[in-house]
């Protein structure tokens, strides 16, 4: 089984569209329907059903995308770790987080010193910080981390939290809502979905209780926007990267906020951590 295959199998669940799916890998969508055909005659299971009109993961997608990101993480981590240390920037994030943030954070490193090579290594929080604690990564982005052990916290920015519903939902056209409005409904997670959001809404006092989880974020958005009596929260810096039209993203109200920091080993320079911090920071 061919690492490639694997990684064009969880191109294709996270955007759940072969032509999204191939213009992220920058080739051509006959040779991802190829992969994927070949990765399911060799597991002897299909793994999406497809259609004129979508693309979804089967029961034994769902399981087998776990395994997969878990084999990706795995592998990317023996990449980073074998890489020779000068020149590389190894950092950590989540599945489908700080995409935007990422590429603005890392040009604005590049501006001060142009010649690094860039590595990103998805892992879920608990791995990422220990990752770095390893020296397996140079710096990482979390969400609602306030300390750890052994690492720096730079608190570098702030996101608003956004509910989000099905465009048929009752509340789809209002200016905000309140998440006791929304707390009767299904509230849906995913696999990747980023614990401290769930976490930010418990310490503001909101009910909630994280029911099916499916395997992505976008797997989640998917699912909402299918059901009008379910619902979900996701950070500012998700909801820019929103592409379906079946669903609405409304400010809480009041509003909720959560804090993203740049997490660095404890004993980096402080003139490389404040130029960390003011990279990724608002």
């Amino acid at each position: 089984m061919e690492l490639r295959a694997l990684r064009y199998f969880v191109t294709v669940a996270d955007e759940l569209h072969f032509g999204r799916a191939a213009d992220r890998l920058h080739i051509a969508q006959p040779a991802v329907s190829r992969q994927i055909a070949r990765l399911e005659r060799e597991l002897g299971v299909r793994l999406f059903d497809r259609s004129p009109r979508r693309v979804r993961l089967t029961v034994a997608g769902h399981r087998v995308l776990d395994a997969a990101r878990a084999a990706l993480a795995a592998a990317d981590r023996v990449r980073v770790a074998a890489a020779p240390r000068a020149g590389v920037m190894r950092i950590g994030t989540g599945t489908g987080q700080f995409t935007a943030r990422l590429e603005r954070g890392i040009d604005a490193l590049r501006e001060q010193a142009p010649a690094f090579e860039v590595v990103l290594v998805d892992l879920p929080l608990p791995a990422r910080l220990n990752a770095l604690r390893q020296g397996e990564l140079d710096l990482a982005l979390a969400r609602g981390v306030r300390a750890a052990p052994g690492l720096r916290v730079l608190p570098a920015w702030t996101e608003s939290l956004f509910a989000v519903v099905s465009a048929r939902h009752a509340a789809a056209g209002r200016a905000a809502v309140g998440v006791g409005e929304l707390a009767g409904g299904l509230f849906r997670t995913s696999q990747d979905h980023d614990p401290s959001v769930v976490a930010a809404l418990r310490e503001a006092g909101a009910p909630v209780r994280p029911g099916h989880r499916a395997g992505t974020v976008w797997d989640t958005v998917v699912e909402v926007g299918s059901d009008p009596r379910s619902w979900t929260v996701l950070p500012a810096d998700q909801v820019a990267e929103l592409r379906s039209t079946r669903v609405r993203a409304i400010p809480l109200e009041p509003r909720t906020t959560i804090t993203g920091s740049v997490v660095i080993p404890d004993d980096l320079p402080s003139p490389c951590s404040a130029a960390h911090q003011a990279a990724f920071g608002d």
